[in-house]
């Protein structure tokens, strides 16, 4: 297991973007201007509404010449659509799907252990990280359409780190290709490819040169099941730990364990105003009703819970002290803290956190709703009932999965 958290290094040039409507014109325009390389990886691909038109833009960088390899979560994603799949084949595209649940399900040891970051890189050159699925943002697909944008955020970046990402999307590739050539018995190229698996790809590009003018602070933080294991919430500890004035996290499925509310807690009691952003709309029961049990020792401690539920809440970012910020696929839950694949990017960049916190400010005053700590007190016994048989559910599940948690 990897201790270190990665360096924070300059050279970095970001663009926040909020939601599949800011995001997907520049994957398009990046995917339309690449020469050599896109690398896609998505929890979710879904083809309707915008959606399709990154499957456009994928197929017509392959029928250029573009070397177009997409991987997909075998649970999040539904399969390919017969059309796309023939489109795909002809133009050259290659698609993998990652750990497909097969017959037992969610049912099965290590099922849980999902593909859920998104990343994407072009070139070498352009790379873009967040929650944000390719899918659009007024579609859901177990809820149907949508009345209000799904909330959530990725993250233009060209810098040094974007080769991080490539290295990265390119370690699981060879990895998946050596499931698949052991399966096919080609055991001979299985371990070749498993040995180059274990190191940068000697073809990784190398980051582009640091941009003239003003640029961030930033850091790949990865989360796996073999040497990152705790990366992703010990970047969070650390911040936390840290702040002096000011704490804003927006996070859809929030069920942190003990040493993340002990950090929470801690900071509120010295005087860090903490603000949590939270799902305030049903979508899955676990998740939903999970969380709810440990809002009473952060509403005493005097964090503020606003509930958010417009349309449904995917964001997983922070900002700390106006200067600290966070912006990625993680969940701060046990599913995405202890067996999902995740990516996020850290940022020390005053410009960046401070539009991050405008645009969760404004989600926060003008579209969430401040639980009361009487009215957690008060709530039905029902719910503490359904709270209840949720988190023993999630704490059964992760026993069966080999893990403790809460």
């Amino acid at each position: 297991m990897s201790h270190a958290l990665p360096p924070l290094r300059r050279a970095h040039r970001l663009r926040l973007l909020q939601g599949s409507g800011e995001l997907f014109p520049f994957l398009v325009e990046a995917m339309d201007a690449a020469q050599r390389e896109i690398r896609l990886e998505t929890y979710i691909f879904d083809f309707t509404g915008q959606g399709a038109e990154i499957a456009y833009a994928l197929e017509r960088a392959a029928r250029r010449g573009v070397s177009v390899k997409v991987v997909v979560d075998g649970f999040g994603s539904e399969p390919l659509p017969p059309s796309w799949t023939e489109r795909f084949l002809q133009a050259g595209v290659e698609w993998r799907v990652f750990a497909p649940p097969g017959r037992l399900g969610m049912l099965r040891l290590g099922s849980w252990r999902r593909l859920h970051r998104k990343l994407c890189a072009v070139d070498g050159e352009v790379g873009f990280c967040g929650g944000i699925n390719i899918l659009d943002d007024f579609h859901d697909p177990n809820h149907g359409p949508l009345a209000s944008p799904r909330l959530d955020f990725a993250v233009r970046v060209t810098g040094p780190l974007v080769a991080d990402m490539v290295a990265s999307m390119e370690r699981l590739w060879l990895r998946m290709q050596a499931v698949r050539d052991i399966r096919q018995a080609r055991l001979a190229g299985a371990l070749e490819s498993l040995r180059a698996s274990g190191t940068a790809p000697a073809t990784a590009p190398r980051a582009p040169p640091a941009p003239e003018g003003p640029s961030a602070r930033a850091a790949l933080v990865l989360r796996d099941n073999l040497r990152n294991r705790s990366r992703i919430e010990r970047a969070y500890r650390r911040a936390i730990g840290r702040a002096r004035e000011e704490i804003i996290i927006a996070n859809a499925y929030f069920v942190p364990g003990r040493k993340m509310r002990h950090a929470l807690v801690e900071a509120a009691n010295r005087g860090v105003k903490v603000r949590l952003l939270l799902q305030g709309r049903y979508e899955y029961f676990m998740q939903f009703y999970a969380a709810r049990p440990i809002y009473g020792a952060l509403l005493r401690a005097g964090v503020e819970i606003h509930e958010y539920s417009p349309s449904f809440l995917h964001a997983k970012v922070a900002v700390i002290d106006g200067r600290w910020a966070t912006v990625g696929s993680s969940n701060l839950d046990p599913l995405s803290l202890l067996l999902a694949r995740e990516a996020n990017v850290v940022v020390e960049d005053i410009g960046f956190a401070a539009l991050l916190r405008t645009r969760l400010m404004q989600a926060i005053r003008q579209e969430g709703r401040e639980m009361e700590a009487n009215e957690y007190r008060n709530r039905p016994l029902r719910q503490r009932f359904m709270e209840g048989l949720a988190l023993a559910l999630m704490r059964l599940a992760l026993a069966v999965q080999g893990k403790k948690y809460l």
